[in-house]
């Protein structure tokens, strides 16, 4: 496995970021386990989550994540642990007054509940999962830094942030002399490159780690064609809707074209693509299988060459850096 310095801290964390999403609704306790220690048996030791995944029942990640560090075994000491905090955990539509979002109030309860289910005392990177839009920042880092404080967290990211939020998010930090945003979690994949506007440079300016979540775009990046063709597709995902348009499909055919006549994994090259971005920490792997943490591990050591990064930016050509994105 491969490490980089997360963002502009001293903090060191593997190539790939293991997302936990599917355990709990997806994949059952026991095999989530054994994909953990799997993990971090080949180095990945950068664990993502959030106390809402669990879909209906919000906070079963956390849960099966906390029965994990329970076994034992320096699981906690060698795994850099994030969560996630906005969303609320009552089910339905109705929320009880300051039981969501990003007031101080609720950052306090969430972190508490969080550090409950994971049955651990801190959590390294604690992450803002939307923006909010009703609290100002400094009330937000006030928040943040008790927690520090009290030992509970150690940085602060951003999931989903604009490019003006985090410098905003940042610049208040800096007014204040607290540290601010360490990391900035984004949809970034060959298909979907808008961040590259104005995210990904904000981010870099600021020192932020950038962590794309989504890589294979719902499995559109995956060989999907190919499944499809030999049967195995998955139904749903963002590849479900997309291939109804002919030009999607089209352009996920040629991809799939130059992938093959080199060689080389659809999803495989999806990571790969990604590690070569600048700004990147690493992509957010969210296997099911073992079979498809094996396939991510590849990723790492893979080495695409000018001919197949030129042709992906011929397929999926990016839209450029903001304002001569979208203005002269």
């Amino acid at each position: 496995m491969k490490y980089t310095q997360l963002g502009r801290t001293g903090l060191k964390v593997s190539r790939l970021v293991l997302g936990t999403m599917n355990f709990g609704p997806e994949t059952d306790e026991a095999t989530s386990h054994s994909l953990m220690d799997a993990a971090l048996a080949s180095g990945i030791n950068y664990f993502d989550t959030a106390n809402v995944y669990g879909r209906s029942e919000k906070g079963r990640t956390e849960e099966i994540i906390g029965n994990w560090f329970a076994q034992g075994g320096d699981r906690r000491d060698k795994t850099v642990l994030a969560t996630k905090v906005y969303g609320s955990m009552t089910g339905g539509g109705d929320v009880w007054p300051n039981h969501d979002r990003l007031s101080a109030v609720n950052i306090r309860r969430a972190v508490d509940a969080s550090l409950k289910r994971l049955q651990t005392d801190y959590i390294d990177i604690y992450q803002f999962h939307h923006i909010d839009r009703s609290t100002p920042f400094e009330e937000i880092w006030q928040a943040v830094d008790v927690l520090v404080q009290q030992g509970k967290i150690l940085y602060a990211g951003s999931s989903n942030f604009p490019g003006y939020k985090i410098a905003q998010a940042n610049e208040v930090a800096a007014r204040h002399g607290r540290l601010g945003l360490v990391s900035e979690q984004c949809l970034y994949n060959l298909a979907e490159r808008r961040a590259e506007m104005e995210v990904i440079p904000a981010a870099r300016d600021y020192g932020v780690g950038v962590i794309p979540w989504s890589p294979l775009h719902g499995g559109l990046l995956g060989g999907v064609l190919k499944k499809e063709r030999e049967g195995s597709r998955r139904n749903g995902g963002r590849s479900a809707g997309a291939l109804e348009n002919s030009q999607v499909r089209e352009q996920v055919q040629r991809y799939e074209d130059l992938l093959d006549k080199h060689g080389i994994e659809p999803g495989e090259a999806a990571l790969a693509w990604l590690l070569t971005r600048p700004g990147v920490t690493g992509p957010i792997v969210g296997p099911r299988t073992q079979e498809q943490l094996d396939s991510a591990l590849r990723a790492v050591e893979l080495d695409l060459g000018e001919e197949v990064l030129a042709g992906l930016d011929e397929i999926f050509p990016g839209p450029g850096p903001s304002p001569e994105a979208f203005a002269w």
